[in-house]
Formats: C-alpha cells, structure tokens, sequence
C-alpha cells in the first residue's frame, strides 16, 4: 500500500457521503455537517435513495450515478447493504470508509460479510478504513470525516484509535490540553487498514512529529514489526496498548474481534522496535504533549531547580531506576551557586532555592546551569505566600528559546499557577502536575533517541537446509512411530545440530548395567512421551553412587513404570539451572523463552522473552539487562558465567524454532552453566509435535 495511495484516501479531492441525511441524530446527517461546515474545500456529493435533494445539494440514488471522479466514498448504511454498494462502484471508486456496524465484531455471520468485502478489496485494488470504525479527521486540509464534532488544532500529532470513544474523549480533552493534530484516524475492526499500514503512512507524512496509537490487539505481528522497527528510526511511535489481564483480552475479542497477544510478549516486540509504551492515559497524553513540543534529548545528564525542599526530594526519588541522572555540579558552578544563593541553599543538584526565592535567582540558577552544558532542566515551583509565579514562569519560557537546553516546567498547584500553565502552552513548554510524571515522561524519550542512536538492522535468519533435513528426518521417524515427543537420545542428537550439548547419557537395559562408562555419582529416568513430568511422577532417582544403588534403582523403576525407556546420566556439577523454551505466539511467532530453572521456575518467574530475528550482539546485551543478569555479573564474589556461551545457545534455539515449526512444545530444564570454563549442558528436553 503506497504513500500516495493512502494520501488520496486522508486528503481526498471530492467525497461521496453513502447514507448522507437531514434527519436530526443520524451518523449521515452528523457526517455531512461536520464534511460541509467545518471548512473542507473539495468537492461532497450526497447519495442516498430515499432523497432527490439534500438542502440545496442533488442527491444520487447510488455512487455510480454520480457523473464525477470521486476520492473516497463514506458509507453510512446498514450492513447488509455495504458489499454491494462497494461492489457496483469498484471500478471507479478506490477509497472507502465504513462507518458501518455489523461485521466481524458480531460474531459469524458478521466475519464472513466482512471476509467477502475484503476479498473483494484485493481483487480491486480498494483502500478501505473500517468498518464498524468513528471515521478519521485531517485538521491539516480541515476535512472532519467522522460522526466527532469539532475541529481539532492543527499540529504534529497523528492519532491512531482502535476505540472510536477513546478518540471522541481525547478530542474533547485536547482542548484543554492544547494537543494540536496532523490526523486522527479510527480504525474499527481493521479489516484492511490496520495499525501497520497506518504507521508505515504517518512515517512517511512530513505534517507528523509523533504516532500515538491506542490499541487493543495487532493484526499481524511480522507486518507490525517490520512497519514499527523502520518507522520507529526517523519519529517517536507511543502505543497505550490494553489487555494486560486475561479477562480484559477476553473483553477485547467480544468488543472488536481483535486478538490480544501476552502482554509481557508485546512489551519485548515494543522494545526491539523502538515503540514508547505508555502505561495509562495520563503517561500517554504526557507523552504526546512532550514530543510534540520538545527536541529528542541528546544526553541523560539532568538538573532539577526548585522552591521547595519537598519537591526536590520527590524529583530525587524520580531519578530511581531510570535511564537519566542527576548531573554533577562543578566546584566552580558551585563557587557561583553560593555567592548569589542564601547561605541555606543546597548547591548540589537538585538545587534548592528556598521559598522566597524569586524570578532574578531563577534565571541566575539556570544560566550556570546552562553553562555547565545540562541540557534537560526541570524547574519545580509551589507557590508559596511570596512567590512571583507569573515572573517566574516568563524566565522558564525565555530559557527554554535557548539552544540545546529543555526546560521542563513542574508548577505543582491548582488555581495560584493557573495562568502561568496557559502561557506554557502558548509558548511550547509542557507543564508536569508532579515530578514523577516529569521524569518518566523525559526518560522513555530518551530511550528511544538512544535506539535510534544505537539500532542496528537484523536481517532474516538464513535457513541451514541440510541441518533442518537431519532434524526432520529425527522429527519425522518419530511421527511416523505415532510418538508424541522425542526420547531423550533423539532429542539430544537434534539439539547438537544447533550448538546446545546434552548431558552424558545412555540408555539402560539389563544386559548393559554394568557396563555404561558414565562414571558415578549418576541419576536415573524415565525417558517416555507418556511420562513428561518425570519428577512430579516419581520417574528420577538422583545421587546413584555405585553399582549397587544403580541395580536397586532400575529394578523399582522398571517396576513402577513396566515396559518404558530408562536411561541413566551422569550426575554433573553446576553452578545455576536455567530454563529455555520456544512459545508459539499467534501474534509475533516463535518467542524464545528463557530464565531460572529448575524445580523453582514457577515459583520466582524469573523468566525473559526473546522476538525472532537476533543476532549474537542484540541477544547477549538483552542477557546483561534480564531478569537473570545476575548469573553472568558475578554473585557475591562468584565468577560470572559466559553471556557469549549463553547468546550462542539462545542463537541456535532461534535458529530451531525457525526451522522445525511442527514442533508445538519446547523446553529445556534444567540447562546447567557454569561460572568458570565449562560448557553448558542439557539435562532435560523436551521436545513435542
């Protein structure tokens, strides 16, 4: 879908209104006064059987009757209606909107009349929003295509919605906010247009500083990804994504037929394409004001000026975990600080100024500020009995003209700073209610100017045909057989064909006992795929110590579990137990699954996801900030395991789950690493089709 095509739908020169009316409350009446009065220049034809005239307009009986070249057709009709208005008009039309109810979100019937539209859409060629959507609204050319009153103010926002409620509010708060739109677009059930196209379009719009999207589930994860990762280079892309409870993903498939994925899964595939992720509207809407009147913020030193003791503690506390710091103060700034500062004053940063501190010592603090080369400055007020707020908030908006330099206002108060809040908007400055908000909002920018600063392409794992066709002809032999998982053996021989190497082993028979060459202390299991869960079920015995205890422990076996594979293993040091697995998501794919092992894995969940394609650099930094970061760190004095080792291992599960996709189930636990030189091993796999 082209850059041009979506323009002629979002900038259309002349518009069909298919359902348009003149009666009061119907979405056809709502449509054509907002296309009519609101300012659009282009051409509004009117279609609807039961009028001959509209007002002063003609009004067609269908789309075809109409003599002239039509952009976009909006259709406002029943449903059962829709497939054959879209189909009598295809050859001419190429852009609609449905604003029409009725389809997938319905249930069956509902899907297969909108699977008949879209199959007829890519036999035509058509653009189509929708259905069961609010519409969209281009500020930029004034066009309000959508049953939402008003016109919003034109900006660098474009705002994407699943949820065309979400988007009327938003609107209506916006004017308080000030939020200034390039677009706002509804997308329904996202028949054909989804959150993909959308991005890839408002990446290439030069009207579009920042993507805000709300979203309830992606269509198409690949398409998302690569849309997403390219897009998410050149512009901020900020998703408030819900569905973060079982029960709400089960509200969001009765409400728009959509699929959400786990939550924990989406928020990789945001990181490792760069996408901001608000975690409530209020983060979302913050965000969206400070992108769209801020310059991304080169450098993560911060200083924090402030009125009140209070408050700077609060920002202090801000700074916990977070990508930006609190930056040093020089001796010589310090040297100044102190000679225009009262004698009470904190000349470490943050830099308190006391409660009488007035708009001449502001702008003193922040021009040494400044010249100590701090870009991102955050000036905290409370209005106290003698504070100039008006005066104050004029030195904060003349600082923030200065090049390089943000000054984030947080004017904490409610009617006394009221005034000072409007002149913020009107002059570009974001006002933060709290500090908390303030720092937040500053630090996931940065995070993503960091991953346009450091992003690296990933292409395409390439496929290693002649290892798929030794794991398959394993794979397939076992299939054939009627197995439902791989012995031990089998499974042991697939994974060294992708670098990860089994414990030594051998199968156990009363003629072989005696003579395995494994060595003791040695542990002895059940190796069936009927028996999966080999401890719960009694099927391991650990801490064989001779020839002896290895007689008596496979005679209770073979008794306990008459007829099974029994094999023994050598019982190896280790100095942790990790856990490796492969999650097919129905959104994004094969998800590589790892974290703490062992008997322990449901109990602490230190567990990690990682998103086909890597590479060894991507996987082995997502390892050093994991929830198991500790092992390859060093503990309490210990040596730190290999993360190069470990980054190889998680290569070649990619590389597995790539290439055998009738695998449904995959677990490695325990996998024993080591802190010194010696290589990882295999202790259980299962591998199950």
């Amino acid at each position: 879908m082209t850059h041009q095509k979506l323009e002629d739908l979002f900038a259309p020169k002349s518009i069909a209104i298919v359902g348009a009316s003149n009666k009061k409350n119907k979405i056809g009446t709502i449509l054509a006064n907002n296309i009519i009065g609101l300012g659009y220049k282009g051409k509004v034809f009117f279609v609807n059987p039961s009028y001959g005239m509209l007002g002063l307009r003609k009004c067609y009986s269908s789309l075809e009757k109409i003599p002239k070249e039509v952009d976009l057709a909006i259709l406002a009709i029943p449903a059962k209606f829709v497939l054959e208005t879209i189909e009598k008009s295809a050859d001419k039309i190429k852009n609609f909107v449905i604003i029409s109810a009725g389809f997938s979100e319905t249930g069956t019937n509902g899907k297969k009349l909108e699977d008949k539209i879209n199959k007829l859409a890519q036999a035509k060629g058509l653009n189509i929003l929708g259905p069961n959507c609010l519409g969209f609204i281009a500020p930029t050319v004034k066009l309000n295509a959508s049953f939402a009153g008003g016109m919003p103010e034109n900006g660098n926002i474009a705002f994407v919605s699943q949820s065309g409620a979400l988007a009327v509010a938003l609107m209506d708060k916006a004017k308080n906010e000030r939020l200034a739109f390039s677009k706002i677009i509804s997308v329904g059930n996202k028949m054909q247009i989804s959150e993909s196209e959308l991005i890839e379009y408002l990446g290439n719009d030069d009207r579009t500083k920042v993507i805000g999207i709300y979203l309830e589930g992606i269509k198409d994860g690949a398409k998302f990804l690569k849309a997403a990762g390219k897009v998410s280079l050149k512009k901020p892309i900020v998703i408030l994504k819900a569905g973060k409870t079982a029960k709400t993903q089960l509200a969001i498939a009765s409400h728009t037929g959509a699929l959400a994925g786990s939550d924990e899964i989406t928020s990789v595939a945001f990181e490792k394409t760069g996408i901001i992720r608000a975690n409530d509207l209020d983060e979302f809407l913050n965000l969206l004001k400070l992108i769209s009147n801020y310059p991304s913020p080169k450098s993560s030193l911060c200083g924090v000026v402030t009125n009140a003791g209070g408050a700077g503690v609060l920002a202090t506390d801000a700074f916990k975990d977070k990508n930006l710091s609190l930056a040093d103060i020089s001796d010589k700034a310090k040297k100044k600080l102190k000679k225009i500062l009262p004698a009470e004053s904190s000349v470490e940063n943050p830099l308190d100024l006391l409660g009488d501190a007035q708009d001449d010592r502001y702008r003193a603090v922040l021009e040494i500020l400044r010249n100590e080369k701090i870009e991102n400055i955050f000036c905290l007020l409370t209005p106290q009995g003698q504070t100039k707020v008006g005066q104050i908030a004029l030195v904060a908006t003349e600082y923030s003209q200065k090049k390089d330099l943000n000054i984030i206002p947080v004017f904490i108060g409610g009617e006394k700073i009221s005034q000072a809040l409007s002149s913020f908007v009107k002059n570009g400055l974001v006002n933060f209610a709290t500090p908390e908000a303030a720092v937040g909002a500053l630090e996931k920018y940065r995070v993503w100017q960091q991953f346009t600063d450091s992003s690296t392409k990933v292409s395409a794992l390439k496929i290693d045909h002649k290892r798929k066709d030794k794991a398959q002809l394993i794979i397939s032999k076992a299939i054939a057989e009627k197995r439902k998982a791989l012995s031990f053996s089998d499974s042991a021989e697939v994974m060294k064909l992708y670098g990860i190497e089994a414990v030594a082993h051998a199968d156990v028979t009363q003629e072989n006992i005696e003579n395995l060459n494994l060595g003791f202390p040695l542990a002895l299991k059940i190796d069936s795929d009927t028996v999966l869960h080999k401890t719960d079920q009694g099927g391991l015995i650990l801490g064989i110590k001779n020839i002896e205890q290895l007689k008596q422990s496979f005679s209770q076996m073979q008794e306990k579990f008459p007829g099974e594979k029994i094999i023994a293993q050598a019982q190896v040091d280790k100095f942790a137990e990790i856990i490796l697995g492969i999650k097919r998501d129905a959104i994004f794919g094969p998800v590589i699954v790892y974290g703490l092992g062992g008997i322990y894995t449901e109990v602490f969940k230190l567990v990690n996801f990682l998103l086909v394609p890597m590479n060894l650099r991507e996987i082995e930094m997502q390892i050093m900030k994991s929830k198991i970061s500790f092992l390859f760190k060093g503990v309490r004095g210990q040596a730190a395991c290999d993360s190069k080792q470990f980054a190889k291992i998680l290569l070649g599960l990619m590389h597995f789950a790539q290439e055998n996709l009738q695998v449904k189930e995959f677990d490695i636990n325990p996998l024993f690493i080591h802190n010194y030189k010696q290589d990882a091993c295999a202790v259980d796999i299962k591998i199950i089709f």
